[in-house]
C-alpha cells in the first residue's frame, strides 16, 4: 500500500464540493485524525460504506498535537493529585501505540534525580506506583542509580545535593506524523480529507446539517451537507467550559551524555523534560511550562518569561552547560476548566458529549489517550461500532524510510499535501525547530517546494517570511 493520501488535495476538495457525507469532522489534530480512522476502521469491518469527510482551516496538527513534549506516556506527575484513573488508562494506551505503531512510538528511558532523601522517598514510591499502573510491556522496568552512577552516566548533570536516581521508562513520539498516519490510514479507507478548508458556520438541516465551507487559498466556498458533525477543534471550538493553557519548549544544544531524558520535578510543581532531539539527536528539546493563555489560539508564542524559566531550570541541571535556544515553540491545551484549580493542577481528564445541536464535542484529554478518546466519540455517534474490531488491533503501515532532502520534500508535497513551508517545516519534518533559520538558510527548500507546487518568486518570499515570524525568539531572550 502506497504511503500519504489516497487523494491529493484538489481531488478531495472536489469531493467535498459533490458528495453528502455521514460525518463531517472538522479539526485536524490527534483527536480528530483518530476519528476519522476509527470511523473507517468500524464501516470497513461492519460492512457501513460510511462517508467521512475532515477538514481543517490550517494543515493537519499545525496546533496543539504537533507541538507538545514528543511523548507517549502515563503523565507521572499527575499520580500527585491522585488521578490514578487517568494515568492507568494512559498507560494502558501507551502499551496499546507501542503495539500498533512500533516505528513511531519508542520507549525512551528516563532518569529521575533525587536531591535528597526525602525526595527519593517521595518520588520512589511515585514511581513504584506508576510501574504498578502500567503492568507488563516492553517498555523497560526502573532501576535505582546511585550518586556515582548517575555522575557515570550523565556527567554534566549537577550533582549539589544530588542524592541519586531512578531509571524509568516512558516513550518518545513524533506527534505530527502520528497524526499524519492516522489521516493517511483513514484516506486510504476512503475518507475525504483536506487541509486549509476553513468551516465558517453550520446550521441544522432536514436530515443532519448544512456547513459553509470556504477554500483558504482560494477563496471559494460552498455548502457541504452532513448527517452529523464531530467538532474536533480543540482550543479553537471556543466554548466556555475551556480553559487554555499555554505549553512551551525550547531547543538548545545536547545537555545530556547518554540516550537518556531526564525528568526533573521542580519546586513550583511543574515537571521539567529534558530530552534528545533532533534529525542528529545533537540537540535537547526541554520544556514544558504551564501558564493561562489570555490571547487567541491563532495567536500563540512562547514568551520571553517562560524561555527564561526554562533556561532557568535547565541551567540548575546542567550549570556548565549552554542553554542558550536554537529553536522554541508553544501550544495550547485545551482543558475543561476547574475553578479554583492552578494551570499545572487542572485535570487532563476529558469529556465527550452531544451539545443540543447534536453536534459530538471534545473537551481536554492528553494526546496519548486520543485513540481510546476516539473509540469512545465514535461509540456516542454510533452505539453498535461497540460491537466491531477496534484500532487497538489495527497497526499502521510501516512509515517510509528517512529520505534526503530533496526526497523529503517532494514527498511532503506530493504525498502528504504539504501547501506551505511551514507544512513541510514543522508537520512533515521537525527541520524548523533544529537550527536558527535565516532566509540565505530557507531559499534552497522553499524554492524547491516553489518548483513543486508552481509559485511566483514573491511567494516563495513570503513563504520564508513566515517561517522567519514563527521561529523568531521573543526580544528579550535572543542571543
Amino acid at each position: 500500500m502506497s504511503p500519504g493520501f489516497a487523494l491529493g488535495r484538489e481531488e478531495a476538495l472536489d469531493r467535498l464540493h459533490g458528495e453528502e457525507v455521514d460525518v463531517f469532522i472538522i479539526g485536524g489534530g490527534i483527536n480528530g485524525a483518530g476519528i476519522a480512522r476509527d470511523l473507517m476502521l468500524r464501516s470497513s469491518h461492519g460492512g457501513w460504506g460510511l462517508r467521512v469527510a475532515l477538514a481543517d482551516k490550517g494543515h493537519f496538527s499545525g496546533g496543539t498535537s504537533g507541538r507538545n513534549s514528543q511523548l507517549i506516556h502515563g503523565g507521572l506527575r499527575y499520580l500527585e493529585n491522585l488521578e490514578f484513573g487517568l494515568v492507568r488508562e494512559a498507560l494502558e494506551e501507551r502499551r496499546t501505540l507501542l503495539r500498533i505503531a512500533p516505528h513511531l512510538v519508542e520507549p525512551l528511558p528516563m532518569i529521575i534525580p533525587f536531591f535528597g532523601m526525602s525526595k527519593r522517598l517521595y518520588y520512589g514510591t511515585g514511581l513504584a506506583v506508576y510501574d504498578f499502573l502500567a503492568g507488563k510491556d516492553n517498555t523497560g522496568r526502573r532501576q535505582a542509580l546511585s550518586r556515582a552512577a548517575v555522575a557515570a552516566l550523565e556527567p554534566d548533570l549537577t550533582r549539589e545535593g544530588l542524592h541519586s536516581a531512578a531509571v524509568f521508562y516512558d516513550c518518545k513520539v513524533h506527534s505530527a506524523r502520528l497524526v499524519l498516519e492516522n489521516l493517511f490510514d483513514a484516506s486510504r479507507r476512503g475518507a475525504v480529507i483536506a487541509n486549509y478548508v476553513q468551516v465558517a458556520s453550520w446550521q441544522p438541516a432536514e436530515g443532519g446539517f448544512e456547513i459553509v465551507a470556504e477554500d483558504v487559498l482560494s477563496g471559494r466556498s460552498w455548502i457541504v451537507r452532513a448527517k452529523r458533525i464531530v467538532d474536533a477543534r480543540g482550543p479553537w471550538e471556543g466554548g466556555r467550559n475551556l480553559r487554555l493553557v499555554r505549553g512551551s519548549h525550547i531547543i538548545v544544544p545536547r545537555l545530556t551524555r547518554s540516550g537518556h531524558a531526564i525528568a526533573h520535578f521542580n519546586d513550583d510543581g511543574r515537571i521539567l523534560f529534558v530530552i534528545p532531539w533532533g534529525s542528529n539527536q545533537d540537540l535537547s528539546l526541554v520544556g514544558t511550562t504551564d501558564v493561562d493563555h489570555p490571547g487567541t489560539p491563532d495567536d500563540v508564542r512562547i514568551s520571553a518569561e517562560e524561555v527564561a524559566y526554562l533556561q532557568r531550570a535547565a541551567k540548575r541541571l546542567f550549570p556548565a552547560s549552554a542553554v542558550d535556544p536554537v529553536a522554541a515553540y508553544a501550544s495550547l491545551r485545551p482543558l475543561v476548566a476547574e475553578p479554583g484549580k492552578s494551570a499545572s493542577s487542572t485535570s487532563r481528564a476529558h469529556r465527550i458529549w452531544l451539545d443540543q445541536e447534536g453536534v459530538l464535542k471534545i473537551s481536554g484529554g492528553k494526546y496519548t489517550t486520543y485513540r481510546a478518546m476516539s473509540e469512545q466519540a465514535v461509540a456516542l455517534l454510533f452505539p453498535e461500532s461497540r460491537q466491531l474490531p477496534s484500532t487497538a488491533g489495527a497497526p499502521f503501515e510501516p512509515s517510509p524510510p528517512a529520505l534526503p532532502q530533496e526526497e523529503t520534500v517532494r514527498r511532503s508535497v506530493e504525498q502528504e499535501m504539504a501547501v506551505r513551508l511551514t507544512d513541510l517545516l514543522f508537520t512533515s519534518t521537525y527541520w524548523g525547530h533544529e537550527r536558527r533559520w535565516t532566509r540565505d538558510l530557507l531559499l534552497p527548500i522553499a524554492s524547491r517546494m516553489g518548483e513543486l507546487l508552481r509559485w511566483e518568486e514573491n511567494r516563495v518570499e513570503e513563504e520564508i517570511a513566515r517561517v522567519l515570524t514563527i521561529v523568531r525568539m521573543p526580544e528579550t531572550a535572543a542571543r
